[in-house]
């Protein structure tokens, strides 16, 4: 169930940070991605995010991110909307992704801060506008600044406002006045990117979210919009409260969501296979941890 007085958001609510399947030798697993992506959709994410953060990026290929893209597009048809990660620090590289991934199918682009090199904010504004002006595809702004050591900041994501392409924003800020203040003075479609923010930003005014955790509880994740559009906030809240263990364990646990999320995946029998250099797998231990939080959340 929808709330009709939420505006309909540019690339779905429920969006999933799809981890990247690969082969027990590290290829692109193209058969496992589209199976992970069907029951992603079947159990309740409208969207998918490709070749993020979650989706080892910084380790694909560029024919890999375009390969993935059209992967997903066979398997899920247009049941979902497909939103390909294209942001790198350098802007002519982004822009060629950008094309690319038109090419191959995307709904939208995800384009992240360009990181390393801290460019200033008039800068990162010509960039984002740049890679926006480059290809017909919508874009998703990436604010994560603990990766990439820059904030896209809320003037300058204001100004951004007025592109007529540059359309939502994951926001993984942690600066919640800020993303507010946004808010207040746009039309931009936010989306959570922390999932222990998705239920906060959500009752602001967010469009939805792109979660880690949905790899692994996509219908839980999606259950916590779906009671406060219901009209049950505090459904919602209990949802919220009750997914914290997992969420924790799996985002705040001292290694990266694509490690844990994987090592989950793996045990429960998903595709998902391993992670690619110089990540490391998680160890026994911290799968098994993984795997109590997940079977306390979802028989609870």
């Amino acid at each position: 169930m929808t709330n009709p007085d939420r505006p309909a958001p540019p690339f779905g609510r429920a969006l999933c940070a799809m981890v990247t399947p690969f082969t027990p030798t590290g290829a692109l697993d193209r058969d496992g991605a589209g199976k992970l992506a069907e029951r992603l959709i079947t159990e309740g994410c409208d969207g998918l995010v490709l070749g993020g953060t979650t989706g080892e990026s910084p380790t694909l290929t560029d024919a890999e991110k375009a390969e993935l893209v059209r992967a997903v597009r066979e398997a899920v048809g247009p049941r979902a909307t497909i939103v390909a990660g294209v942001g790198t620090f350098d802007t002519r590289h982004t822009v060629e992704l950008a094309r690319a991934a038109e090419k191959a199918g995307a709904d939208g682009a995800l384009v992240v801060t360009p990181y390393y090199s801290r460019p200033p904010q008039d800068a990162l504004e010509a960039h984002f506008r740049e890679v926006a002006d480059a290809s017909g595809l919508p874009v998703m702004l990436y604010d994560i600044p603990g990766r990439t050591g820059t904030r896209i900041e809320p003037e300058t994501m204001i100004r951004l406002a007025d592109h007529p392409r540059i359309v939502a924003v994951k926001d993984c800020s942690y600066d919640f006045l800020g993303t507010q203040k946004v808010l207040a003075r746009t039309e931009l479609a936010y989306y959570a990117g922390c999932d222990e923010h998705i239920l906060a930003l959500y009752a602001v005014g967010a469009a939805g979210c792109v979660s880690t955790v949905a790899n692994v509880v996509p219908r839980e994740v999606a259950d916590i919009l779906a009671a406060f559009d219901a009209g049950d906030p505090a459904r919602a809240a209990r949802l919220q409260r009750r997914a914290t263990p997992l969420i924790e364990a799996t985002t705040a646990a001292g290694l990266p969501g694509t490690v844990t999320t994987k090592a989950l995946l793996n045990a429960l029998g998903h595709p998902a296979g391993p992670v690619r250099p110089p990540l490391r797998p998680a160890t026994p231990e911290i799968t098994a941890q993984l795997l109590t939080h997940y079977t306390q959340f979802t028989t609870t």
